[in-house]
């Protein structure tokens, strides 16, 4: 039988960089103070990975050789999860979702459960954070199961395995991929490398088997997936759920797909059955907007190939102190104190003893520069305490020299506004050309910061 012995080793925690010794910076990523040390358990006898039983190598095959079943993708019957993934799931592909503590992860995989067990799919939940009880109470304020769904509570990576390949399951969920540990791996779970081994050990089940694996993976304070970044890049599809737990909207993104578009975002409400869907975000985001405030405009932003329309809220006051206070929710604060800069400097106001603060009502994330426009209207309007008008939307990138640049999908943004009912467009001038057909919306091309200002504020 070989000897087991120990090996002290360094991982990156950002990118999994191994390393025989401690360094300040990673080479691989260059991040600063990233490693951290691991006691590893090796065996000399030169068994695989984990004491996996080495496989019979295969043969290359021609690309012309390769031939694509008609096997469609598996849809989850929850229209917006199907948009971000693409048109459904997969099969045989890794998705990895993840998302602050509380925010609805193990809810809306578990409603996924119950569409694919009614739909006479075969389901398989694996829980390394619930008793099997646990699962139940939530499973009863959802809905009725079909007899297709099975619950595990395990968190041994080995009989994980072995249970999966004796079911065969169409879907299985991994909650969490934090808590999975493999024997023969000696540092603690969690660790970058049982996170790094257990999503092998998926991978090749996913791969070999056909099934689709869901992955929940914890978060940092920095709202990246914790372990290490290695993980984001073997997965197929990696999805994060946004919003704050206090409130009732969910937003579903996805940042990485191999089978559809990148930056794709569903919306959900949390109700007190689970998460429902919401079909119309632009109307959601702008619901309760005020008339006739000041400080307040309506921009669009495109999240991959959807247009979603919100407010910008935006309030410059004086400073009682000698240093003013600028802050930003939701956007880019940097750009927000570029763009104050720049309307200081281009269009003369004098915001230097003001404090200023900019806020996406809704709850959105977007640091997209279609926005900029917005952010400036908002807060000139704020400024001078004169409102816009509410039936009007502005978006376009401005730059240092105060220029209002192009935007891309300019038809679809307009498109969307007027959907809602808003009859006038603010759009830089080069985009002027791109429009066609434009009916019941007035367009009003700017080239400058300036000459929005003095169109909608003078």
């Amino acid at each position: 039988m070989a000897k087991a012995k120990m090996t002290t080793v360094f991982y990156c925690q950002n990118c999994g960089y191994e390393s025989s010794k401690w360094m300040g910076q990673c080479p691989g990523c260059k991040e600063w103070n990233s490693f951290v040390e691991e006691k590893i358990k090796t065996k000399e006898a030169g068994l695989g990975m984990a004491g996996r039983s080495k496989r019979e190598a295969e043969k290359p095959s021609r690309l012309s050789e390769i031939t694509l079943g008609d096997e469609e993708r598996m849809t989850t019957h929850m229209p917006e999860l199907d948009r971000v993934l693409g048109g459904g799931i997969v099969p045989g592909s890794l998705l990895l979702v993840g998302g602050d503590p509380g925010i609805g992860k193990s809810t809306l995989l578990l409603q996924v459960c119950r569409y694919m067990a009614l739909d006479g799919r075969k389901v398989l939940y694996i829980s390394g954070e619930e008793s099997l009880k646990q699962i139940k109470i939530r499973a009863n304020r959802i809905g009725e199961f079909g007899e297709n769904l099975f619950l595990l509570c395990e968190t041994n990576l080995g009989m994980i395995e072995e249970t999966i390949r004796h079911l065969a399951p169409d879907i299985a969920i991994i909650d969490s991929i934090q808590t999975m540990y493999q024997e023969e791996v000696s540092s603690a779970p969690g660790s970058v490398s049982q996170v790094r081994e257990a999503t092998n050990v998926f991978l090749q089940l996913a791969k070999g088997m056909g099934t689709s694996i869901f992955i929940v993976g914890h978060v940092t304070k920095e709202g990246t997936v914790a372990g290490p970044r290695v993980l984001e890049h073997m997965v197929d599809t990696v999805l994060y759920f946004e919003g704050d737990r206090h409130a009732s909207y969910r937003i579903l993104r996805g940042v990485k797909n191999r089978f559809g578009s990148t930056n794709e975002i569903g919306v959900f409400e949390m109700q007190e059955k689970g998460l429902v869907e919401v079909a119309n975000p632009s109307e959601f985001m702008l619901d309760g907007k005020p008339e006739g405030a000041s400080g307040s405009i309506v921009s669009c932003s495109m999240e991959g190939t959807r247009p979603i329309l919100f407010e910008i809220q935006a309030l410059v006051c004086r400073t009682n102190f000698g240093f003013p206070r600028r802050q930003a929710n939701g956007t880019d604060f940097n750009r927000v104190n570029l763009l104050m800069a720049v309307l200081e400097k281009r269009v003369g106001l004098q915001m230097a003893d003001c404090d200023a603060y900019v806020n996406l009502a809704g709850g959105m994330k977007i640091v997209e520069p279609a926005i900029d426009l917005g952010i400036a209207m908002a807060v000139a309007s704020s400024f001078k305490n004169r409102p816009i008008d509410d039936k009007m939307a502005a978006f376009g990138e401005i730059g240092l020299s105060g220029e209002v640049r192009s935007v891309s999908m300019i038809g679809q943004r307009i498109q969307e506004a007027a959907r809602l009912g808003y009859t006038t467009c603010m759009i830089p001038k080069v985009c002027e050309n791109q429009l066609k057909n434009v009916k019941d919306v007035k367009i009003i091309g700017v080239s400058s910061v300036q000459d929005a200002i003095s169109f909608c504020l003078n």
